[in-house]
């Protein structure tokens, strides 16, 4: 008798804990949201999250605040969520560097199995650039001044392995050339940097998008499968002979172990954010468009995204052994 009645207080217990969260998930949110960005202020990631942050901090009737934590080519926010709490409250920007981290750093979590997947945003559109002051005019310029002085030529990148960096290095094999790379901790840094004459090149998001309109800066060539809309005169890189495309998806993750039903009020909130005018416009300004994922298909694509991820890196011999 003492042991059925210490079971079924037990059981009223838990169902009484069970009832408090599922409470709590309802109610949420409480109190601010914080979104960590793996770029500094200023790029094209920053930019079209504060647009989002703003539309949601409406929808939820609570502040969503960007926190920027550049450094690390943009996987730092994957890093800060190990440790965050899963109540929904510090949530982050899972960029492409994220899914590489297994196999380029020392790390004991998984990006595809302790990260909690909440809504696909966007892609990044890439470019090389270099000052409107260069003498540089075209690809086949560019290829010409690397060959002439190997190694000498620099371009800027937002970090060692990011999307840039390897991509970077994968064209410069397929062209034949040797670059000297100068990492930044982030777009907007690398973009002062090109202004500021202290490198050649960049290797970069559509941040230049509005110092190449502007006539700052001069756009060699675009990574897409076709030309960008904005800027038709640019080819793209299999249109000069490098047979290489790459674009860089990126979306809100929360931490392992963050309820269906705070994930479910997320994904919503931002899904209806994205159809916000405000959000296309700051999208358009980088020439990116916004491209939807539901929490399924981007844990799908991220569980795919590591496997070439590794792939590309084996192939150039920077995987950590």
């Amino acid at each position: 008798m003492l042991r059925t009645r210490r079971a079924a207080c037990a059981a009223i217990a838990a169902s009484a804990t069970l009832g408090v969260s599922a409470a709590a998930d309802v109610a949420y949110p409480t109190r601010p949201i914080k979104i960590v960005i793996g770029f500094a202020p200023g790029g094209s990631t920053d930019a079209p999250m504060r647009v989002l942050a703003e539309a949601v901090s409406r929808t939820l009737k609570q502040p969503v605040i960007i926190e920027n934590k550049p450094g690390a080519g943009g996987t730092l926010p994957g890093v800060i969520l190990q440790s965050a709490a899963n109540d929904g409250y510090t949530l982050g920007i899972a960029s492409l560097g994220i899914y590489r981290l297994p196999f380029t750093a020392d790390i004991k979590w998984d990006p595809a199995k302790d990260l909690t997947y909440v809504i696909g945003l966007t892609g990044y559109a890439f470019g090389i650039v270099v000052p409107s002051s260069s003498s540089i005019k075209t690809w086949a310029d560019y290829v010409a001044a690397a060959k002439a002085q190997p190694g000498i030529l620099t371009y800027g990148s937002p970090g060692v392995a990011t999307t840039n960096h390897l991509t970077m290095e994968q064209i410069s094999r397929k062209a034949g050339i040797r670059l000297n790379h100068i990492p930044y901790k982030g777009t907007g840094e690398t973009m002062q940097a090109l202004l500021g004459a202290q490198i050649d090149s960049a290797a970069e998001t559509s941040a230049w998008a509005p110092f190449v309109k502007e006539g700052k800066m001069r756009l060699l060539v675009t990574w897409g499968d076709k030309r960008m809309t904005s800027f038709p005169d640019a080819p793209t890189l299999r249109e000069v002979g490098i047979p290489i495309t790459q674009t860089s998806y990126w979306g809100l993750v929360a931490p392992r172990g963050t309820s269906p039903a705070i994930v479910s009020k997320l994904h919503d909130a931002f899904k209806t954010a994205m159809q916000q005018p405000e959000f296309k416009q700051a999208l358009a300004r980088y020439d990116m468009e916004p491209d939807y994922k539901s929490s399924a298909d981007f844990h799908k694509f991220a569980i795919e995204t590591m496997k070439q991820e590794k792939e590309i890196l084996d192939v150039l011999g920077l995987s950590r052994k």
